[in-house]
């Protein structure tokens, strides 16, 4: 039966539960790096082999293999950790790994340069910490993001609380993580599903799987871009329950027009003490119902295509028992993070940090780290990292907030003040050395691309002009570029697919509008639709509702416009 599916389902399923040979290839020293097949399933288990690419030739010329290292990504549902828990990652960093952490777009932690014979002490001490890194990547349910709403204490308490129950409800439960990574002997016999998984079973998703909680009218966390987006009801100052959105997903492979980003649909409404069980039905019916033979096709977007929604609503109350109700009311207004001193309804003082692409790192001139580390060692509340790659500092008293704004006038950290409205709102992800599937570079070209950029708009008088722009070294779509005003993605070296349209909200899709291009060609395209914009935009309009406005783009988003450029 296993001859119809591909490797990375049968290698899955013949696992053992995950373990696979992965401890015996931790142990071979002679190399690197781990066999193809234990590299699939460690994605499971939150880390991904890579190399350093811009070695790669003259390695080869060397006669070496590529210099192997790994990445590793943390679960850490809502994004919320002690100053305790950040100063043990920071320690990490040095110890393990490339000397920078870096806050990832789902809200979390990845670690980079992570060498073989250090993979073993890094997962321990994480787990000294209380962390792991469970589903962090893989066929499972990945780290369950939220809204970082500073206003709202209680609401976001809340909210933080069921993101933990989902993911914690959701994460795999086989023993193969405490044996390969934290020396613990296996105590479970060859007792099948119910004993090892009992939700996963030894197949566990046909693909990864994204679930969001946003707080209307903050959609920060970009909702509609998971495979569920929780949209939280608050009537008479409590949480009511969550309009329940199913479908969406930012991935596309290039060629392949069966392939292509969407947002979730709204399916219905339900009460906030259902949700979590909700979130495991839903989770259930795609791996009961997804596509498992062809990989391309297996997220749950293609689940939703293929069948339906009134199929989807009958499984749902077949799953859980409960059909859901009518979707209720709601408004979102903004998707990006607010920066600077905000008090809550605590009383106490919530501080947002931009933080360039997530980076934190010392320079020669900024010491990132060095502040952060000298905040934590002080702090008494929270850190939260944003859906956006920024971070809070949560939870200041009043007692402290003077001290901790010494810290960043002497370092001079950026509350948002230092930034241009751009950049505040720019992301992308890692690209180029360490990802084996860029294309293009993304981190390391975003400053220039936004400086570019930014002189674009002082000379249409648009220097104080928030405008979303995103990019990603690959069509995979970490940094959510199809959600943006302008979105690009890599095509090939100096190459990017250009995508307008989306709006301000995160409630419509970009669309492509030019293929293949380079630097020169995409600031000479920009710069005459944003002589446009200043000159013909509404009071209050958005870059991406005025392209849509004035005809410059389509507002429909069928799945073909994310492969053929856009022409009036």
């Amino acid at each position: 039966m296993t001859d119809k599916f591909p490797d990375a389902e049968i290698i899955k399923r013949q696992s053992d539960y995950l373990r696979g040979t992965v401890a015996e290839g931790l142990d071979d020293l002679a190399t690197g790096a781990i066999s193809d097949d234990d590299t699939k399933l460690t994605k499971f288990h939150g880390t991904y082999l890579q190399d350093d690419r811009d070695l790669r030739d003259e390695r080869r010329r060397q006669k070496l293999e590529p210099l192997y290292m790994f990445m590793v990504r943390l679960r850490l549902p809502g994004g919320v950790l002690t100053p305790q828990q950040w100063l043990g990652l920071d320690a990490i960093a040095d110890e393990c790994a490339n000397h920078t952490l870096r806050l990832t777009t789902r809200q979390t932690f990845q670690f980079h340069g992570v060498f073989k014979p250090r993979m073993r002490t890094f997962m321990q001490r994480v787990n000294a910490l209380g962390l792991d890194t469970k589903g962090a990547c893989g066929d499972d349910n990945r780290n369950v993001i939220a809204n970082v709403n500073p206003h709202h204490s209680d609401l976001h308490a809340e909210i933080h609380r069921l993101s933990t129950e989902i993911s914690e409800r959701l994460m795999w439960r086989s023993g193969a993580y405490a044996e390969i990574w934290l020396g613990e002997e296996r105590v479970h016999s060859l007792g099948g599903d119910e004993e090892e998984e009992p939700f996963y079973r030894h197949y566990y998703l046909p693909r990864k799987f994204k679930i969001a909680l946003a707080i209307p009218p903050e959609n920060d966390c970009d909702v509609l871009a998971n495979d569920i987006g929780l949209i939280a009801i608050v009537e008479d100052g409590r949480l009511a329950g969550f309009n329940v959105a199913v479908g969406g997903g930012m991935g596309l492979t290039y060629g392949n027009a069966a392939t292509y980003p969407r947002l979730a649909e709204e399916a219905g409404f339900v009460p906030a003490e259902q949700i979590v069980d909700a979130c495991v039905a839903i989770a259930a019916i795609q791996r009961d119902h997804g596509c498992r033979t062809d990989r391309s096709h297996a997220r749950f977007k293609y689940t939703l295509d293929d069948h339906g929604m009134d199929w989807f609503l009958e499984r749902f109350a077949e799953y859980h028992g409960t059909p859901m109700a009518a979707a209720r009311e709601y408004r979102f207004s903004h998707n990006g993070d607010r920066f600077g001193w905000v008090e809550g309804e605590n009383g106490n003082r919530h501080l947002t940090l931009m933080i360039q692409s997530g980076r934190i790192a010392d320079t020669e001139n900024y010491r990132l780290r060095t502040a952060l580390r000298e905040i934590a060692e002080l702090h008494s509340g929270e850190f939260r990292v944003t859906c956006n790659q920024n971070l809070m500092i949560a939870n200041v008293t009043p007692e402290q907030q003077a001290r901790i704004q010494a810290i960043i006038d002497r370092h001079g950290l950026d509350d948002g003040s230092h930034s241009t409205p751009l950049a505040r709102n720019a992301m992308s992800c890692v690209a180029f050395p360490t990802c084996g599937l860029a294309m293009a570079e993304s981190e390391r070209y975003l400053p220039g691309l936004v400086e570019a950029l930014d002189a674009l708009m002082a000379g249409h008088g648009l220097a104080e002009t928030p405008i979303n722009v995103r990019v990603t070294g690959c069509p995979n779509g970490c940094a959510r570029p199809y959600l943006a005003e302008i979105g690009l993605s890599g095509k090939a070296i100096d190459k990017y697919n250009l995508y307008l349209g989306g709006d301000e909200r995160g409630q419509r899709m970009n669309r492509l509008y030019r293929e293949n291009i380079d630097t020169a060609t995409i600031l000479a395209i920009l710069d005459p639709l944003l002589g446009r914009y200043a000159a013909e935009r509404e009071a209050g309009e958005g870059f991406g509702d005025f392209l849509v406005r004035a005809g410059i783009v389509d507002a429909e988003r069928p799945p073909e416009v994310f492969h053929i450029a856009y022409s009036a």
